[in-house]
């Protein structure tokens, strides 16, 4: 089995928690393992020592690395040099040294940032610092086995666990649970009765509600004349065979069609009427819904699985579009039917009144004990869809992890397991409805027979008998109305629910706004640059703990700035505030004496420029990834490619500019949209450009020409470059240090280099550590 390591890392604050878990992949039993350029799992096995614990375990195994970073070349037993998609070298480390050509040329490349770093000889603290190190091993060999428990570990995996080990298992499930509390929550429900809010909001929202009268109206007149028409034959038949017809065959036909004609005019006036409310209402809904969804801060998404979004969007949305407009024009038309029913055997025979107001306080009484069953079986049935989307999706992105790692049959009763979550509460609403229109039915028949014997019972001659056919005609015609206006309330109450779950994503708080109008930069700003953090605090959600606790310090315009920290240190953070993608607890952020607090998002971010560590490709072509609001000429987009070292790769392509984009841009590689986005930053020019570890994913080489480039193209703008290269900080005029949310060191390497007690030189010694084991040539 072929055992593939790669995983994309959902917030920053869990990399190092992934990173750990991976590494008990080393002991999975399997013969074969691909590791491909995992980051985060690079910087955990950097150290020297913890890489012969990892290479002694897979000592037996056949491993395959991909990586573009050559400090752990020396250790293979065979490397291949790819390009272009072709193998141009192979063989072992020393002999392609020799050959010279492009391997040398990337491992040229790696000395020369290592020889870059002019790391002070403090002598004096070496004791101190090898200590530290040290510590910094133990602490990574905790979170794995020895060499030696690599077999017995196997096979506690092959034959499962035991008891003592079930228990552990069961703690640290629960310990896993309540975390996922903290930041992924469980959809909320409302209970109880649907909201009057929620039948208004759905009934203002087409037209402000100005189509329910008429709907109304056209119902109402429809079923006016549908009792004239069968009042009319009734009293315009001859009673017996020798009474004299009241009017002639040709009036009656002609009346009655007239009526005919009537009602057929008033029920397609409703039909039209109602369909264009629903359209309209569902359309109102939706856009609000979406511009809701699309508004909502970054939190919301943090805590909330796509699988729910989906069901929203679709399976609610389709119950508004398809379901609901013409269960509430049936509901109306109930009503109005049912009142003329009453209505004409009252005239008749009012002494059905007797039975008829006990019957109806007895329907409401079981429509009132269903729904409160029918309603709650509902709302858990359209919970329980959301995780079948949710794991319908993620099954679909990860099919290749999936398979690699041999996990279907887990997935598939994973699968198995939340259809029959959705199936019990599903079987449980339709025996309620059967529970309903069994009684209803009883009922019914019930006055039906009472009828019938209130009429027999009558005197001969006490009642006209065309009046007494047109009563039993209604009689039969209330036994199923009126079971149908109960049937068709609870199933409107039911399908509400999807507009109060719709509703319920109309009210998502908004970020910021776009603009404001009252507080807009110039179209020059920033002109300097320059960013001043004031007591910054940070947390992702109200009930999560801060992440960046009173960050202070100022970044003078046209400078560079290196951001460096260990993982969890607040770096992509303390961006991501800068952006206002998460708003501060506590504290601000200033940009040229402008808090950014108190302008539009658009006009923020407009002006500011960040090549991203994941970077995303729109579907559709280079040009417009690269200049979206076609702000710029040829001439300037080809420019931008060359300085970003893509010009001849698109220019090797047929369609150019017009080169196709799919879907998050997965025909090209994650460095090659790396070199996308710089290329959009180098078109975009503005006076401030964030780097968060925008090199990566490519090469020393590539990532040293990089740098030039932006020293150069970029020299009058300030500079954020978030990177775990040290080579990529260690020429920048000032670097913050980060630890633990809080600014540990923030002044120029030079000084933090000499600094014995610095934090940064620790980090350089480790980088220079790890990567000094490469071979001279």
């Amino acid at each position: 089995m072929l055992t593939f390591i790669s995983w994309t890392i959902p917030s920053v604050q869990l990399t190092h928690t992934l990173d750990q878990s991976c590494l008990g992949l080393v002991f999975l039993s399997t013969e074969f393992m691909l590791m491909f350029n995992g980051n985060g799992f690079i910087r955990l096995i950097c150290d020297m020592e913890l890489q012969e614990y990892i290479l002694s375990a897979l000592e037996n195994k056949t491993v395959i690395f991909v990586t573009h970073q050559v400090e752990f070349l020396p250790a293979a037993d065979l490397i291949l040099v790819l390009k272009e998609g072709s193998i141009i070298q192979a063989g072992k480390y020393d002999d392609l040294l020799k050959a010279g050509t492009d391997f040398k040329a990337l491992v040229s490349a790696h000395h020369e940032a290592i020889e870059a770093m002019d790391i002070p000889n403090h002598s004096s603290e070496d004791s101190e610092e090898h200590l530290s190190l040290e510590e910094s091993v133990m602490t990574s060999k905790k979170s794995i086995c020895s060499v030696n428990d690599v077999d017995s570990l196997t096979k506690e995996m092959q034959e499962g666990p035991s008891s003592s080990d079930q228990k552990t298992n069961k703690e640290k499930k629960k310990a896993k649970r309540s975390r996922k509390k903290q930041l992924v929550q469980e959809e909320e429900r409302v209970r109880g009765r649907v909201s009057m809010k929620v039948y208004l909001s759905y009934m203002a929202a087409a037209y402000k509600g100005s189509l329910i009268p008429l709907i109304i109206i056209a119902q109402a007149l429809f079923q006016f004349l549908q009792i004239a028409s069968n009042w009319w034959m009734a009293w315009a038949n001859p009673q017996t065979e020798g009474d004299k017809p009241k009017v002639t065959p040709m009036n009656l036909l002609l009346v009655y069609m007239a009526l005919a004609f009537g009602s057929s005019l008033f029920i397609f006036v409703r039909a039209v009427l109602v369909a264009t409310f629903g359209l309209g209402a569902a359309q109102k809904l939706f856009l609000k819904m979406l511009r809701c969804v699309f508004h909502a801060p970054m939190y919301f998404f943090d805590s909330t699985p796509a699988g729910r979004i989906l069901n929203r969007v679709s399976v609610d949305q389709s119950v508004v579009d398809l379901d609901i407009p013409f269960r509430l024009g049936g509901f109306a038309a109930t009503t109005i039917q049912l009142i003329g029913i009453v209505g004409v055997m009252t005239e008749v025979t009012w002494q059905v009144l007797l039975l008829v107001i006990p019957m109806a306080i007895a329907c409401l009484w079981m429509q009132k004990y269903y729904m409160a069953s029918s309603r709650e079986l509902v709302r858990i049935v359209s919970i329980q869809k959301s995780p079948i989307i949710n794991l319908f999706g993620e099954s679909i992105a990860g099919a290749s992890t999936i398979r690699g790692f041999g996990q279907e049959k887990r997935f598939m009763k994973r699968n198995l397991y939340l259809l029959d979550c959705f199936a019990r509460p599903f079987f449980y609403s339709l025996a309620a409805i059967e529970w309903l229109c069994l009684r209803m039915e009883l009922l019914s028949t019930c006055v039906f027979s009472f009828c019938m014997l209130l009429l027999v019972s009558f005197p001969h001659g006490s009642i006209d008998p065309s009046m007494a056919g047109l009563a039993v005609t209604y009689g039969l015609n209330l036994n199923a109305r009126l079971s149908r206006w109960i049937l068709s309330f609870c199933k409107l109450e039911n399908k509400i629910i999807s507009i109060e779950r719709i509703y319920q994503y109309s009210q998502i708080p908004s970020e910021a706004p776009a603009v404001i109008e009252d507080s807009r930069p110039s179209s020059l700003w920033p002109e300097n640059g320059t960013i001043e953090i004031v007591d910054l605090k940070v947390r992702y959600k109200e009930n999560l703990p801060l992440v960046l606790h009173g960050v202070s310090c100022i970044f003078p315009g046209g400078k560079n700035i290196g951001i460096v920290g260990r993982t969890g240190s607040g770096k992509s953070t303390l961006i991501q505030a800068l952006f206002r993608l998460i708003e501060p607890a506590e504290g601000s952020i200033h940009i040229d004496n402008i808090n950014i607090l108190h302008i539009g998002l658009h006009d923020l971010r407009s002006h500011l420029s960040i090549i991203p560590q994941d970077p995303t490709l729109f579907e559709g072509t280079i040009r417009g990834n690269l200049d979206p609001l076609e702000e710029h000429s040829d001439k300037d987009i080809w420019e931008a490619l060359d300085k970003s070292q893509l010009g001849e790769i698109i220019r090797d392509k047929g369609q150019k500019l017009d080169t196709p984009v799919i879907e998050n841009g997965d025909n090209w590689s994650v460095g090659q949209r790396q070199l996308v986005s710089l290329g959009r930053a180098l078109l975009k020019q503005s006076k401030i450009l964030v780097l968060d570890e925008a090199t990566a994913s490519v090469d020393t080489a590539t990532d040293n020409l990089i740098q030039k480039i932006i020293r150069t193209e970029f020299k009058a703008c300030t500079v954020l470059t978030i990177a775990h290269r040290i080579p990529t900080v260690i020429d920048s005029d000032q670097v913050l240090v980060l630890s633990d949310g809080r600014v540990a060191e923030f002044d120029t390497p030079l000084r933090l280099l000499e600094d014995k007690s610095s934090m940064f030189l620790k980090l350089v010694s480790e980088y220079s550590s790890r990567s000094s084991g490469i071979p001279e040539f």
